[in-house]
C-alpha cells in the first residue's frame, strides 16, 4: 500500500521506497534460485527509473532474470499500480558469493 508514511515531502511515494521494494525483489529472486547452503547473493548495482508518481493505492513488484549466470545475476524489476500502470523500472546486479 502507498501510505503517507512512505511519501516524500511533496505527498507522493518516495523514490527510496521504490528502490527498497525493487532491491528486495531482486535479491529474493537470486537467493531463491541458488543453493543457499553454499552461496548467497548480494546486490552490487541498482538502477531505478521513476516513471510515474503515486499518491495512494497499491503497488506490486515483479522481478525476472535478464541473465542468470553462475556468479552474477542481472534482474529487471517492474513496479506497477492497481491499474497495471508502470510506476518504476529497475535493473539490478547481484554477485553470487560462496559462503
Amino acid at each position: 500500500p502507498v501510505l503517507p508514511r512512505i511519501h516524500q515531502p511533496f505527498g507522493i511515494m518516495h523514490g527510496g521506497a521504490s528502490c527498497v521494494l525493487a532491491e528486495t525483489m531482486g535479491s529474493s529472486l537470486s537467493n531463491i534460485f541458488i543453493d543457499g547452503e553454499k552461496y548467497f547473493g548480494v546486490g552490487t548495482n541498482i538502477n531505478t527509473n521513476h516513471l510515474k508518481s503515486k499518491k495512494d493505492g497499491t503497488v506490486t513488484a515483479v522481478a525476472r532474470f535478464i541473465r542468470k549466470g553462475k556468479t552474477m545475476h542481472v534482474s529487471e524489476i517492474e513496479i506497477r499500480d492497481e491499474k497495471d500502470t508502470l510506476i518504476s523500472h529497475t535493473t539490478m546486479t547481484n554477485t553470487i558469493i560462496r559462503k
